[in-house]
């Protein structure tokens, strides 16, 4: 789509006319600044375009005359670099010209479930679990664990991830869906290799003023704890259960000893459980066609394979194949996320008009 900087550039002095006005109503103030603030990130980024690519072309015209063979090496490597510098801040651009989802930058729960394959499936479970908490704290995030059902073998029959940091829900939204992994487990004797599957559904953090809930709608249940945790368990009737009676969403929560601590952890789950139930209902709404979850595909969709035998992971959304899933599973994951993430740029860019 061609886009007349010219006209963008008149846009944004008109804009900054009007803010001049003292008359001017605070909510008219608030709409206009945001705009002024996007047309002048997309301005100057433009103007950074441009100039790292004269730059370059600069570059590569003194690459080609030089004479000294000795300097070839310092050429590439400049070259190089200004090509890096370039691509990222046409990411950058392309950021400010179709923009992402709003809740990109906030921090998620990510809930973790075993799906077909009896205690395989909870091994693998356990397995996600750590490869995401890893790849979070290498990001400098914090991770706690807000619920967790395990299996005596160590697996989670479900575990739910409260994982913040900015821009977290941004990076592992696309996360959502069903995930295959292919290995011989071990408590095969004849050394087939098995299916398994979990499922996993990311729901970016709620602010209490997006979801309204009526305490009159809400059933909540307690009772005692169970598993490992100390001398509290079982002598105090500190879990808890929040049923939402119009939606039939259910969340429990037993980690803390304190039933307060656990009814509060309940109900963020069940307000970001909400959330993304409404924000999937607006999607199928506007895009009966393309029935997104959170921005990706339906829950039910396969969304990668990790087959252990060959070392070999598959992002079928990003259609991408590595040969290093040894270390995707420790929680190297970003060459995944990137993209994805490039993916989804792409798709703005022909679904959005600028």
């Amino acid at each position: 789509m061609a886009i007349s900087w010219e006209q963008l550039k008149e846009r944004q002095q008109a804009i900054t006319n009007q803010l001049l006005e003292s008359t001017l109503e605070s909510n008219k103030r608030n709409t206009l600044q945001k705009e002024l603030s996007r047309l002048t990130n997309l301005l100057n980024g433009h103007e950074e375009l441009i100039s790292l690519e004269r730059e370059l072309e600069n570059t590569k015209a003194q690459a080609s005359d030089n004479k000294d063979q000795e300097l070839a090496p310092l050429f590439e490597e400049e070259i190089t670099h200004l090509q890096q510098q370039r691509t990222q801040k046409q990411q950058e651009l392309d950021d400010y010209m179709f923009p992402p989802d709003e809740r990109d930058d906030r921090s998620v729960f990510l809930e973790i479930r075993a799906g077909t394959g009896g205690q395989e499936a909870a091994l693998f479970a356990s397995n996600l679990a750590t490869m995401y908490s890893n790849y979070g704290l290498k990001k400098g995030w914090k991770i706690s664990v807000e619920g967790l059902s395990s299996t005596d073998l160590g697996g989670c029959r479900e575990v739910i991830l409260h994982i913040q940091g900015k821009g977290v829900f941004g990076l592992l939204k696309q996360e959502s869906g069903v995930h295959r992994v292919q290995r011989v487990p071990k408590t095969e004797t004849q050394g087939r290799i098995h299916t398994s599957t979990a499922t996993v559904a990311v729901m970016a953090e709620a602010e209490e003023v997006e979801v309204s809930i009526n305490p009159a709608d809400l059933r909540i249940d307690v009772y005692r704890s169970s598993g490992a945790g100390g001398q509290h368990v079982n002598t105090t009737d500190s879990a808890v259960r929040i049923t939402h009676i119009p939606t039939g969403v259910v969340v429990a929560c037993q980690d803390e000893r304190s039933q307060h601590k656990n009814k509060a952890k309940a109900m963020k789950v069940l307000q970001s459980r909400i959330l993304a139930a409404q924000v999937e209902k607006q999607h199928q709404e506007q895009s009966k066609q393309r029935k997104e979850q959170v921005g990706t595909g339906m829950r039910s969709e396969k969304v990668r394979t990790y087959n252990f035998p060959q070392n070999r992971v598959t992002d079928h959304q990003a259609d991408i194949t590595l040969n290093k899933l040894d270390m995707v599973i420790e929680g190297d994951m970003e060459e995944i996320l990137q993209a994805l993430r490039a993916k989804e740029r792409e798709e703005r860019k022909k679904t959005m008009q600028f």
